[in-house]
């Protein structure tokens, strides 16, 4: 049965229907697609402009900026050298500290006697940067002297330190052996010669003219445990503001071992001189480590008590207290310095 024209035309209307559907459809797919595509290309861009963005933001630091990093900088480098500890006392620049503005020489080589070091072999136990041992020789003419310091550092300034005196003491030399317009006259000559050495010295009384560099010698030593000195005998040894540190260090053990061992590095009639640090320091010196702080809860043998121990427990015959002989330290130096005769 065929369809007639009414049916025909609603077939016809319903394939242009679905035809019109799927055309839009198919425009729809690509409309999709192209807006996919699009989006796609558009995230790198914008990624690009968003890092170029974040680029353009960062700002290039002012030379202010710059100075003002560079003073942080060292201004952290200062804050951590002013907080370094130093559990030994093995302090940078410690004469600086002793000496006071007024006086350009350490005030304890007033008190010290020549005939204790001209021509002996001493010992200069916890030398620091050397100094002193180098102004003993120069002063009173040891025949040697070796200073010993825990601190390599510190053993280092001392050769360096040794190494200007001698430049120094060849320039005075040089300067000596010019001829002067008088000294070819007789006693004008030797005159001229006797008045002509320093600190005005006269040659007699001026330690003998040998090279430093051949009398003072310095080596880096724990001297409570080393046995490198054992062989070694001395005719005078120093141990000026150390014992404090070896105390809260190794504490009543290694203070007794600090006397023996100079007791025994002693020539017969030898002298040590001590310079003790009062029991005040120790307290304000307590906290610099963890072993210092627990040895100055158990520390028995008290600095009013080393005389005692060095004449009648380690044997000394004889002690004298050169203090008050001693003026223009600086404040908090002007400590005891005793003398004891072996």
């Amino acid at each position: 049965m065929k369809p007639t024209s009414c049916e025909r035309m609603g077939r016809d209307n319903d394939q242009k229907k679905d035809k019109k559907k799927r055309k839009r459809s198919h425009e729809n797919e690509k409309s999709v697609e192209k807006v996919v595509a699009n989006e796609e290309k558009k995230v790198p861009t914008q990624q690009k402009k968003q890092q170029q963005g974040q680029q353009g933001n960062e700002k290039v630091p002012t030379q202010q900026q710059k100075q003002n990093q560079k003073q942080g900088n060292c201004n952290q480098s200062k804050k951590k050298k002013s907080q370094e500890v130093y559990p030994f006392g093995n302090y940078r620049n410690y004469y600086g500290y002793r000496i006071s503005n007024d006086t350009d020489e350490d005030p304890r080589l007033k008190v010290l006697k020549k005939v204790w070091f001209e021509g002996k072999d001493c010992l200069d136990i916890g030398c620091n940067s050397g100094i002193m041992t180098i102004h003993i020789a120069k002063k009173f003419g040891c025949r040697s002297i070796l200073g010993v310091d825990i601190d390599s550092s510190r053993i280092e300034d001392a050769h360096w330190h040794l190494r200007k005196f001698v430049r120094m003491q060849n320039s005075a030399k040089s300067s000596e052996k010019e001829p002067s317009s008088k000294s070819a006259h007789g006693a004008h000559g030797s005159m001229e010669q006797s008045t002509s050495l320093s600190n005005g010295e006269t040659k007699e009384d001026s330690p003998e003219t040998k090279d430093l560099s051949q009398i003072v010698s310095f080596q880096k030593e724990n001297f409570v445990l080393t046995r490198n000195l054992d062989e070694n005998r001395y005719d005078t040894i120093l141990c000026l503001s150390v014992t404090k540190w070896i105390h809260l260090n190794w504490g009543d053990d290694g203070l007794i071992t600090l006397f023996s061992k100079i007791w025994r590095l002693l020539q017969p009639g030898g002298i040590f001189i001590m310079e003790p640090q009062p029991w005040k320091s120790y307290e304000n010196n307590r906290r610099v480590s963890e072993t210092t702080a627990m040895n100055y809860r158990k520390i028995v043998l008290r600095p009013d008590r080393f005389q005692e121990i060095l004449l009648d427990k380690i044997g000394f015959r004889t002690v004298e207290d050169l203090t008050s002989s001693l003026s223009g330290a600086s404040k908090g130096f002007d400590r005891q310095i005793l003398a004891f005769q072996k």
